[in-house]
This record gives structure tokens, C-alpha cells and sequence, in this order.
């Protein structure tokens, strides 16, 4: 069970978050200030950091170059009613996975700490895949082989067969594959599909929302930086290429990013490096 540190000066924003992420799995703790949160951090062992931008002694940020430069690899998301590009930038450049605003939507609370979780589980820094759980399938490991177990339907009718005789036939292949279709239709499990079967099954699926990124992230999300690439660069972050190396990166909405990183992401497909 992966434990959850909550650090908010909110004491009822803590318990509504300790309640809400113990009836989905997860173990919590939580703390109303950043120096209690910090001495909890470093008490116990923590797989991810809930932590709010305005806290009563401290910066969220100040918490988050705290976690960051005790362990590196643990993702802290910031939790902020500030909502500007700004605030994102600093947070990003400084090591956060990622932030999201108040008021909080428990779809997206749940979710951006499943896409967190699944980040570390098949970082390079790990031994081995500890697995993935989402709204479309759960890899188990069992005997050394992966075992897919499918929580969707697959339907019978002609379009549909005629989909999955051409998903068999470009799986194992390397090629680039684009997917179209309508919001909701299923793009993900599709490329999900694509996956499992192929010859990376056992290897990382990574899927990233292209249409979340703001334009001064989005080049650092795709490809990484080293630490000192530009101003507050104090850690290297490892891209989502990097991060899915020798599996499969699923670019959801790729049309949505900006103009001059689909430039550079173009290069990146035809050159394959």
C-alpha cells in the first residue's frame, strides 16, 4: 500500500483528504505546517508528498527543495488556489511532478497521483516494475511474466474486429503509430492494446496529456533537463522518453502543444534519438 504525506495549514483540507485517500487504498499522514511536515518526512518512509503553496511558517516551495534534496525521487504534487503559469513554472523548475488547483476535484486528485505513482514505479532508479493500475488495465507480475488483466469489454461487431486485426499487425512492429477518434472513443485503450501486444508488454506504458502542458513545460516534460539547464534547475529530471525507454510513450492530444516543441518532437520521431 503506498503511503500519501499531506501537508496543508487546513486541518479540515488534511482530513478530507486523509479520508478520501483512505477509502482508495492509500495509507496517509498528515501535517498543518511545513516544519511538522518535513520532521514526519523524514520519520517515516513516504512513496508521495501532498503539500499546499501558502503554508502557515513556511513556502510550499521551500518544503519542496527540503523533500527533493533529502529523496529526489519521491514526487511532490503542490496543491495551490493560486492558479497562474508562474506559480507553475517555479514549482516544475524546482522538482514538483506536477500542480493542481483548489478547489480540488477528487477525479483529479485520485488520478494525478496514479500517473505519479506509476512515474517512480518504472523510473530507472527502481529494481524492478512494481506495476500499473488505471481506468483501462492492471499489469501483474507473476512467475516473471507479465499477466494482463483486463477490466474493459471488447466488443464484436465488424469495425471492431476489423480494429483489432490491424492492432495485431502493427504491434510488433517499432513503427510510429498515429490514433484518431472522437473524445471518449477509447484512443487510450487502443494504444494500451498496442502494448500489451507487443513485444514491450513487459517494459513501461507511459501516457501523458500533451493538452495539460503549459508551453514553458512542456520541452522539459517531453525531454528532461540536467540540473543548472537554466535558473532553478537544482536536480535532473529524467523526460517521459527516458522514463519509458524500451516500452511505449502514449502522447494523448498531441495536437495541443505548442508550435516550436512539436517542431522538436517531429525530429525526435524521425531520428529516433
Amino acid at each position: 500500500m503506498n503511503k500519501i504525506l499531506i501537508i496543508d495549514d487546513d486541518i479540515d483540507m488534511c482530513q478530507l483528504l486523509t479520508r478520501f485517500l483512505n477509502r482508495n487504498g492509500y495509507e496517509t499522514n498528515f501535517a498543518t505546517n511545513g516544519s511538522k511536515g518535513l520532521k514526519a518526512f523524514e520519520e517515516d518512509n513516504y512513496d508521495l508528498v501532498l503539500c499546499d503553496f501558502r503554508l502557515g511558517d513556511k513556502q510550499g516551495i521551500d518544503v519542496l527543495k527540503e523533500v527533493k534534496n533529502k529523496k529526489p525521487h519521491i514526487p511532490v504534487i503542490i496543491i495551490t488556489g493560486y492558479s497562474n503559469i508562474k506559480t507553475a513554472v517555479e514549482v516544475m523548475k524546482y522538482g514538483a511532478y506536477d500542480y493542481i488547483t483548489k478547489p480540488l476535484l477528487p477525479d483529479e486528485v485520485l488520478n494525478l497521483i496514479k500517473k505519479a505513482l506509476v512515474v517512480i514505479n518504472v523510473s530507472p532508479t527502481n529494481k524492478f516494475l512494481n506495476g500499473e493500475v488505471n481506468t483501462t488495465t492492471k499489469i501483474a507480475q507473476k512467475n516473471n511474466n507479465a499477466e494482463v488483466l483486463k477490466q474493459y469489454k471488447i466488443g464484436k461487431s465488424p469495425a471492431i474486429k476489423q480494429m483489432y486485426n490491424e492492432i495485431k499487425t502493427i504491434a510488433p512492429t517499432n513503427y510510429s503509430v498515429i490514433i484518431y477518434g472522437e473524445s471518449g472513443t477509447g484512443k487510450e485503450v487502443v494504444a494500451k492494446t498496442i502494448h500489451e501486444y507487443s513485444d514491450r508488454k513487459n517494459k513501461p506504458f507511459i501516457a501523458l496529456d500533451c493538452g495539460t502542458l503549459s508551453k514553458e513545460l512542456a520541452a522539459s516534460e517531453l525531454f528532461g533537463h540536467v540540473k543548472g539547464a537554466f535558473t532553478g534547475a537544482i536536480t535532473d529530471k529524467d523526460g517521459m522518453f527516458e522514463i519509458a525507454e524500451g516500452g511505449t510513450l502514449f502522447l494523448d492530444e498531441v495536437a495541443n502543444l505548442p508550435i516550436d516543441v512539436q517542431i522538436a518532437l517531429l525530429r525526435v520521431i524521425q531520428e529516433r534519438k
